[in-house]
């Protein structure tokens, strides 16, 4: 009896020692430095150019959405209109060890050495709302920012007539997306209206105010004004019914909500639509591709719409 006692918890002893020596794939845990997790998924990188500007909360938002519906981890930085800072960002993004990283500039030419990083990473980037001067993008995402200015300028010219004098409110100097529309502006704008003044107002709402009423000094008679957003739309606005200038025509660029309710009530003349939502979930989309292999192409254009009354 002792001797098949002792083979008993001899046999039990190797077995308990069997169990805990034998590694389980099921308990792997999967700390892997390429940015996937433990899960496989991939995490796909958004250096966006500041959130403090409801267009770009918009486009965050549908990526992030898009990003949901893929099975994808998305990790959104913010520059803050900071050029360095995005530089920097984007460093960031590549020491986690992302899989591709989306960029949406400050500045068009102050990114290349941040496109260029990523490149020498072997980490493929994709340019949204606003291209990159240098490095390599394996696409761009955005609205054909020249029609849209060429849109906004036909409507004035269709509001105010022939030859009238307008002012142009110009955005982030250096930006894919000014240099873009007030091209748009120009082509229509240099046959059919008088561009008394084109000044920046950097995208923000509360330059516009400013710059429109400086402008208002010097040019009380100006019927019209192009904002290359609505945010700059807006503050044009305010300066202008601040001056008792109520007639005079503003059009701005992007269609966030303030703007559409703005034309709504018939206060903004109208807004070039750039569907944010979309833009963001295209980006997405093309990511998820190159991720997958797939073939995609250099520029994926967004359609735009024109909102008026």
């Amino acid at each position: 009896m002792k001797k098949v006692w002792l083979m008993f918890m001899v046999t039990v002893l190797g077995a308990v020692m069997i169990a805990c020596t034998t590694e389980s794939p099921a308990n792997d845990s999967g700390d892997e430095s390429d940015g996937q997790g433990g899960d496989g998924e991939f995490t796909i990188g958004f250096s966006i150019s500041t959130l403090n500007n409801p267009f770009f909360v918009t486009l965050q938002e549908g990526a992030e959405t898009k990003a949901d519906d893929l099975g994808v981890n998305l990790v959104t930085v913010d520059a803050q209109d900071d050029d360095a800072k995005q530089v920097n960002d984007v460093e960031d993004l590549i020491q986690q060890g992302v899989d591709v990283i989306l960029i949406n500039p400050t500045d068009s030419s102050s990114v290349i050495s941040a496109v260029e990083s990523a490149n020498a990473a072997d980490i493929p980037v994709i340019t949204v709302d606003r291209g990159a001067d240098g490095g390599e993008a394996v696409t761009h995402i955005a609205s054909d920012n020249v029609a849209g200015g060429e849109m906004a300028a036909e409507l004035l010219v269709e509001l105010v007539g022939e030859d009238a004098d307008v002012a142009e409110l110009e955005g982030i100097p250096g930006s894919s997306a000014a240099r873009e529309r007030g091209e748009g502006f120009t082509n229509i704008a240099s046959d059919s209206l008088t561009v008394v003044t084109s000044q920046t107002a950097n995208f923000s709402r509360s330059e516009g105010l400013t710059v429109m009423e400086n402008i208002l000094q010097s040019n009380p008679d100006i019927q019209g004004v192009f904002a290359h957003n609505d945010e700059m739309a807006l503050g044009a606005l305010e300066a202008l019914e601040g001056a008792g200038a109520e007639d005079v025509v503003v059009v701005g660029f992007d269609a966030t909500d303030d703007a559409v309710s703005s034309v709504e009530a018939g206060r903004l003349a109208g807004t070039v639509a750039q569907q944010p939502t979309l833009i963001g979930e295209e980006a997405l989309d093309a990511a998820f591709s190159v991720l997958n292999g797939e073939d995609v192409e250099d520029f994926i254009p967004v359609e735009l719409e024109l909102v008026t009354e």
